[in-house]
C-alpha cells in the first residue's frame, strides 16, 4: 500500500490478488500447465477416496458395533445393520472404478456417475430405513447420513470442481429435507410450528453447503497456489542449473577445471561474506589477488604466428583484418578441440596452445605435429580463397612448463617458460626433445634453419632442432563438431516441460499415500520434510514458527463464513428459546455483542476487497480513515497473535449462543412436567427446553468450521475441536440427560446421547482426516518453498559469480551481446575512432617460481588502481602477456566527457583531473581545442604513471625483503592512441582483444622505450600538452613497419609527478 502513516493512500492488492481463484486458475492457463494441474487434481482426488473409503468403513462399522451392543430389542435393528453395510459395500464398489485413472482420465463422465452413485446409495440407505420402521414398526427415525454425506461429497469425492458437487450435495439435501419434512409431519408437537423447524432444517443445511463450498475454494487455492510454486521452482532450479552450466562454460574456457574450481569456490565464498553489503560486491573480487600456478613437466606447446602480418596491418581495414584473424582463430579453435590440445591465448598475430596440459596425454608431441599440419592446411586455403600474401611460421617444443593464473582483473590462463621459436614459413620448427618424442617415424626431417642453429639462447642451451614440411591436407570444415553454446529457447521449453512434468508427479498428495509403493513412488527431488505424525508439525521449531506465522491472505474467507454461522446460531437460539419473552428482551443486549464481535473482523478484511471490486487497479486516492482500514487488514493477516484471538472469539461466541439457550431452559420445571406427564398419562411437550438436535447441529457446524478455519495452527484445531464436542456432550449427558435422553433418535431402541454423540464424533472425524491430509500437503508445499528460496538464494549468487567472472573478461557493455553471439561463433567487433593503448613492461625479470609470486603480487596492485579508473574512467586491462601489462581507454560508448565532474576514485587521478580542468579553462594552445574523446589519452596516461608510483613503491618494499632484494623494479611504458578495433575471436576460451594502429605503436614505443619512462609518439605528445602535460623531445626512432620516426617520452620529475606546460600560450612546436 502506497501512504506514511497517516496520509490518504492508493490501494494495493496486487499481493491479495495472487491468491484469489481466478487470478490462480488464470496463471496455470497462461504457463500452460492446466492440465498438468488436472491431472494433479485426480490424483489428489483418488489419494481422498482411499481416505473416504477408510473413513467410511470405519464410520459404518463403528455404528453397527454400537447399535449391536447398546440397542435393547436386537431384532429391531437387524435390518439397519443389514443396510448399513451394504450400504458401505455398494458405495465402495461404486467408488472404486476410479482407482483406473486411465480409464477414468479417458472418460471423465464416471467420475460424476461414481460419485452421483454413491452418493445416492448412502441417502437410499437413510430412506430404507427410514420408511421400513416408520410403515413396519410406527417409529419415526431420523437420518444418520444427512450432515455425513454433504460433508463427504464436497470432502472426498473425486469431482474436481465446485459445481459438480454443490448440485449433487443440494439433491442430497433436498431428499433430508423430505424426510425430515415427514418426521414433523407425524410429530404433533413439530406439526404445530412446521415451518419454523422446516426453516431451521433449511438453514443448516445452507451452513453445511457453505462449510462444503468453503473446503473446496480452500483445497483449490491452496493446491494452485502449491502447484504454481512448485512450477516455478522447476523453473529456477532449471534456470540455476542453466547459469550453473552457463558459468562452468565460461569458467573452463578460461581455466583447466583443476584450477578453475578453487577459483569458483572463493568467488562464492567472497559473495556470500559481502551478501550484507551489496554496495561492497563489485570490489569484493579485488581486495585479494589470484595466484594458482603448477609446474607441468611433460607437455608440448605450440607456438604459430602469421608471416607478413605487419604487412596486413598497413594493407587491410581494420575490420577486415579482425575478420581474417577471427576465420583463421575459429578454425584453429575447432581443430585443436578435436586434438584435445589446449589454447592458451592469441597475441596480435600470435595463436599458442599446449598439448598434454590439463590431462596426462603420453602423445601430446604428436598432437601437436597434427594441429601444426592442420594449421598450415588452414591458412594456405585461407590464403587462395582472399588473395592473401600469408603463410604460417610454427614452432613446437617439449618439455616443462609453468601455467597457471595471476592478479585480481581480467582472470586469464598463461604459461611462463623458455620455449622459443625460429622457423621457416611452411614449415614446422621441432625441438630435439620433441623429435625423440615422435611414436610416428613417417615424418620427413630436415636441418633447423640457419638462424635457430646461430640463435644464443639455442647455442647456450644446447638445443638442435628440425624442420618438418608440411604435408597437404585437404580441409573439410563440415565436419567439423561446433563448440557447445547455450541451448536454444526451443530445448529449453522441452527440457522445463518434461521436468515439470516429472515434478508434479511427484507433488505430495497426503500423509496416507496409497500408492507410495506404486508407480508415483519416485525418489523425492528434496528430502521429505520432518513433521509429527499425530499433531503434523514440524520438529525444527524455526520452521513451524515460520509455517504457522505465515500472513493468511484467505482470513477475509473464514471471518465471512464464520459470521454467516453466528448468524444460524442465533437463530436457532430464537427458535429454542420459543415466546419466553422476558428472556429473549434480557439477552437481547449479549446477542448485538456477539455480532458486533464476528461482524467487525467481516467489515474490517472485505473492505479492502469490496475497495477493489469498485475501484480495480485505477489510481485512487483513499482517505485516511479507509487507509487505515487497510492497515488494520493487513495488519490482522500478518499477525497470529491476532487472528487467534479472533479464531477464540468465534468459539466463545457460539459457545456464548449454547450457553443462552441452554441457561434458557427450567430444567427442573422440565422434571416437573415429566413427572406429570407420566402421573396423569398424557404427552408432554418433549421439546419445552430445547431441541436437542438442534444443539448438536450447532456443535457439528462449530467444529467444521473450527478446523476448517485458516491458518492457526493445526494443534490449536484439533485440541479445540475435540474439546468442543467433549464439553458439549458432557454438558448434556451430566446436566441436561433427561432432555437429550428424550429426543429422536436414528435406529429404534437406539440411546439418543449414542446418537448424538456419534453425529459429533462422525463430523469430527470426517473432517479431521481430510484436513489432516491437507495440512500435510501445505507443510511439505512449504518446505519446498523454503528449498525453493534457497534454491534463488543460490541462483543468485551463481549469477553474481557470472557477473564477476564476465566482467573479468570482457567489458560490462561487451557481456550481453556477448552471449546471445558465442552460441553461432559469430565475430564481434566494434569500431572505436580514439582509444589509448598501454603496454607496460617489467625489464630484467627472470621466469621462476618465486618472481611469479612477485610478479603475481604486482599484477595485484596493477589491477587495484585499474579498478579504480575502471570505475570511473572505463580504464580496461586486455591482457597480460609474459611481463608486459596491457590496457585501454576509451572501448565504452559511455565515455564521452569523463573528466568532467566529480568521481569516487584515488586522489592522484583527482589531482590530475582537477588540473586539466583549470588548464583547460584557463588556456587554449595554439588556438586548438582537445577534440571529442582525446582526453582517453590524458586518462591512460596518468594511470600510466600511477603504475609506475607503485611500482617504484613497491621497489623500495622489495629491498627489505631477501628474497625479493634482486628484483629490479625497471619497467618501460608505451603509448599511442587512435582508430582501433575491438572484439571477441575464435570459437573457444573467450578473449577480448583489439586491434589497429595504435596497438601495434604502443607496442612498438613499449620495445623501444627506456625503463622509467612513458615513450610516446609525436600525435600522442601533442595531445597530452593539450592537457598541460610536457612531454621531452626524445629524438629520431625506428618503428618496425613504419620506420623512423620522431618519439618523445612523457615530462615526469623525480617525484613521479607530471611536468606541467611552462608557456601556456604559446604554440605547440615539435621537431
Amino acid at each position: 500500500m502506497n501512504t506514511d502513516d497517516s496520509g490518504p493512500c492508493r490501494l494495493n492488492f496486487r499481493t491479495d490478488a495472487l491468491w484469489e481463484r481466478t487470478y490462480l486458475k488464470r496463471r496455470c492457463v497462461e504457463l500452460n500447465i492446466e492440465k498438468e494441474y488436472d491431472l494433479y487434481a485426480r490424483r489428489l482426488c483418488i489419494n481422498h477416496l482411499a481416505v473416504f473409503f477408510l473413513v467410511h468403513s470405519a464410520v459404518n462399522l463403528i455404528k453397527c458395533i454400537l447399535l449391536l451392543v447398546t440397542c435393547e430389542h436386537l431384532e429391531f435393528i437387524y435390518i439397519d445393520v443389514l443396510i448399513y453395510l451394504l450400504s458401505a459395500i455398494f458405495t465402495v464398489l461404486a467408488l472404486s472404478i476410479n482407482f483406473y485413472e486411465t480409464f477414468v482420465s479417458n472418460n471423465k463422465w464416471i467420475a460424476y456417475v461414481t460419485s452421483a452413485v454413491g452418493a445416492a446409495v448412502i441417502v437410499i440407505a437413510d430412506v430404507i430405513i427410514f420408511t421400513y420402521h416408520d410403515f413396519k414398526d410406527d417409529w419415526i427415525v431420523l437420518p444418520f447420513y444427512d450432515t455425513y454425506v454433504l460433508y463427504v461429497i464436497y470432502v472426498y469425492f473425486p469431482i474436481p470442481s465446485l459445481k459438480a458437487p454443490f448440485i449433487l450435495a443440494s439433491f442430497a439435501a433436498f431428499i433430508y429435507l423430505i424426510i425430515i419434512y415427514f418426521h414433523i409431519t407425524d410429530n404433533e408437537f413439530f406439526n404445530l410450528q412446521k415451518p419454523r423447524y422446516m426453516m431451521v432444517e433449511l438453514l443448516y443445511f445452507i451452513c453445511c453447503h457453505l462449510i462444503g463450498l468453503f473446503y473446496r475454494l480452500l483445497n483449490e487455492i491452496t493446491v494452485r497456489s502449491s502447484f504454481l510454486d512448485r512450477h516455478q521452482f522447476v523453473m529456477e532450479e532449471i534456470w540455476l542449473r542453466q547459469a550453473h552450466n552457463q558459468e562452468m562454460q565460461l569458467l573452463y574456457g578460461i581455466l583447466p577445471p583443476d584450477m578453475a574450481r578453487p577459483l569458483q569456490k572463493e568467488i562464492r565464498t567472497r559473495i556470500t561474506q559481502f551478501e550484507k553489503t551489496p554496495e561492497q560486491f563489485q570490489t569484493m573480487f579485488l581486495k585479494g589477488g589470484v595466484m594458482a600456478v603448477e609446474l607441468h613437466p611433460d607437455v608440448t606447446i605450440l607456438y604459430a604466428d602469421v608471416v607478413n602480418y605487419t604487412h596486413l596491418t598497413t594493407t587491410l581495414t581494420v575490420h577486415s583484418l579482425v575478420a581474417l584473424l577471427h576465420d583463421l582463430y575459429g578454425r584453429f579453435d575447432f581443430a585443436a578441440n578435436d586434438l584435445n590440445v589446449q589454447r592458451i591465448k592469441f597475441l596480435g598475430d600470435c595463436y599458442y596452445c599446449v598439448a598434454g596440459l590439463t590431462m596426462p596425454e603420453p602423445e601430446h608431441a604428436k598432437y601437436c605435429i597434427e594441429l601444426a599440419h592442420i594449421m598450415i592446411a588452414h591458412i594456405r586455403e585461407v590464403r587462395s580463397n582472399r588473395n592473401l600474401d600469408i603463410d604460417m611460421r610454427i614452432g613446437v617444443h617439449s618439455g616443462s612448463l609453468m601455467a597457471g593464473v595471476m592478479g585480481a582483473a581480467k582472470l586469464q590462463y598463461d604459461v611462463w617458460g623458455i620455449l622459443e621459436s625460429t622457423g621457416r614459413p611452411g614449415h614446422i620448427h621441432i625441438s630435439e626433445r620433441t623429435r625423440t618424442m615422435l611414436c610416428d617415424k613417417t615424418y620427413e626431417l630436415l636441418p633447423g634453419p640457419e638462424m635457430a642453429r646461430e640463435h644464443p639462447f639455442l647455442q647456450s642451451k644446447n638445443i638442435k632442432t628440425f624442420l618438418i614440411a608440411a604435408i597437404d591436407i585437404k580441409v573439410d570444415l563440415s565436419n567439423t563438431i561446433p563448440m557447445q553454446g547455450p541451448p536454444t529457447p526451443s530445448v529449453l521449453h522441452k527440457t522445463a516441460q518434461e521436468e515439470l512434468r516429472i515434478e508434479f508427479e511427484k507433488l505430495p498428495v497426503g500423509s496416507f499415500d496409497i500408492k507410495k509403493n506404486g508407480k508415483h513412488s519416485t525418489k523425492r527431488a528434496t528430502s521429505r520434510p520432518e513433521i509429527g505424525l499425530i499433531f503434523l508439525h514440524f520438529r525444527d521449531c524455526q520452521v513451524e514458527l515460520d509455517y504457522i506465522t505465515q500472513t493468511d491472505f484467505m482470513l477475509r474467507y473464514s471471518v465471512l463464513l464464520a459470521w454467516f454461522v453466528g448468524l444460524f446460531l442465533l437463530y436457532l437460539q430464537v427458535v429454542n428459546i420459543n415466546n419466553k419473552t422476558a428472556v429473549n428482551m434480557h439477552m437481547l443486549d449479549i446477542d448485538i455483542t456477539v455480532m458486533l464481535v464476528l461482524t467487525t473482523p467481516v467489515l474490517i478484511l472485505w473492505y479492502k476487497k469490496l475497495c477493489y471490486w469498485r475501484y480495480g487497479y485505477v489510481r485512487h486516492i483513499f482517505s485516511r480513515v479507509s487507509c487505515l482500514i487497510f492497515r488494520t487488514a493487513e495488519f490482522i493477516q500478518s499477525s497470529l497473535l491476532i487472528r487467534l484471538c479472533i479464531y477464540v472469539n468465534m468459539i466463545v461466541c457460539y459457545f456464548w449462543i449454547i450457553f443462552q439457550v441452554l441457561h434458557s431452559c427450567d430444567y427442573d420445571e422440565f422434571q416437573l412436567q415429566l413427572i406429570e406427564s407420566k402421573l396423569y398419562h398424557y404427552e408432554m411437550d418433549r421439546y419445552d427446553c430445547f431441541y436437542p438436535w438442534d444443539l448438536t447441529n450447532m456443535v457439528s457446524l462449530m467444529i467444521g468450521l473450527s478446523i476448517l478455519f485458516t491458518r492457526i495452527p493445526w494443534i490449536v484445531k484439533v485440541i479445540l475441536s475435540v474439546m468442543e464436542g467433549t464439553t458439549y456432550m458432557c454438558v448434556m449427558i451430566i446436566q441436561f440427560g433427561y432432555v437429550i435422553n428424550r429426543s429422536s433418535t436414528t435406529n429404534p431402541y437406539f440411546p439418543p446421547v449414542y446418537a448424538h454423540g456419534f453425529k459429533i464424533l462422525t463430523t469430527l472425524g470426517c473432517l479431521y482426516f481430510m484436513e489432516r491430509q491437507a495440512e500435510f500437503n501445505n507443510k511439505v508445499n512449504f518446505n519446498w518453498k523454503l528449498e525453493l528460496l534457497k534454491k534463488q538464494n543460490d541462483a543468485v549468487n551463481t549469477n553474481k559469480s557470472i557477473t564477476i567472472l564476465l566482467q573479468n573478461i570482457l567489458p560490462i557493455h561487451v557481456v550481453n551481446i556477448y552471449l546471445s553471439s558465442l552460441a553461432k561463433h559469430q565475430l564481434y567487433a566494434e569500431n572505436y575512432q580514439m582509444v589509448a593503448v598501454m603496454f607496460a613492461t617489467l625489464h630484467d625479470f627472470k621466469m621462476d617460481v618465486g618472481n611469479l609470486r612477485i610478479l603475481n603480487e604486482i599484477i595485484t596492485e596493477f589491477d587495484k588502481i585499474l579498478y579504480l579508473y575502471r570505475e570511473d574512467y572505463l580504464v580496461e586491462k586486455i591482457k597480460i602477456v609474459g611481463c608486459t601489462y596491457m590496457a585501454a581507454c576509451g572501448l565504452d560508448p559511455r565515455f564521452m566527457g569523463r573528466i568532467n565532474g566529480r568521481r569516487r576514485t584515488n586522489a592522484s587521478i583527482i589531482r590530475e583531473v582537477a588540473r586539466a580542468q583549470n588548464f583547460l579553462a584557463s588556456s587554449i594552445i595554439g588556438d586548438i581545442e582537445p577534440i571529442p574523446n582525446e582526453e582517453v589519452v590524458f586518462i591512460l596516461t596518468t594511470f600510466a604513471l600511477d603504475l609506475m608510483r607503485t611500482l617504484y613503491t613497491w621497489g623500495n618494499v622489495y629491498r627489505n625483503i631477501t628474497d625479493r632484494s634482486q628484483f629490479a623494479g625497471n619497467m618501460s611504458i608505451g603509448i599511442s592512441c587512435g582508430e582501433v578495433m575491438a572484439g571477441v575471436v575464435g570459437a573457444s576460451q573467450v578473449h577480448y582483444d583489439i586491434w589497429g594502429t595504435p596497438v601495434n605503436m604502443a607496442s612498438r614505443m613499449d620495445s623501444t622505450g627506456v625503463s622509467g619512462n612513458i615513450h610516446v609518439c609525436q600525435e600522442t605528445a601533442y595531445i597530452l600538452r593539450k592537457f598541460g602535460i610536457e612531454c621531452d623531445y626524445r629524438g629520431k626512432t625506428f618503428v618496425k613497419g613504419l620506420g623512423i620516426l620522431p618519439t618523445y617520452f612523457v615530462g615526469i620529475d623525480e617525484n613521479h609527478e607530471f611536468k606541467e606546460v611552462r608557456d601556456r600560450y604559446s604554440s605547440v612546436n615539435f621537431m
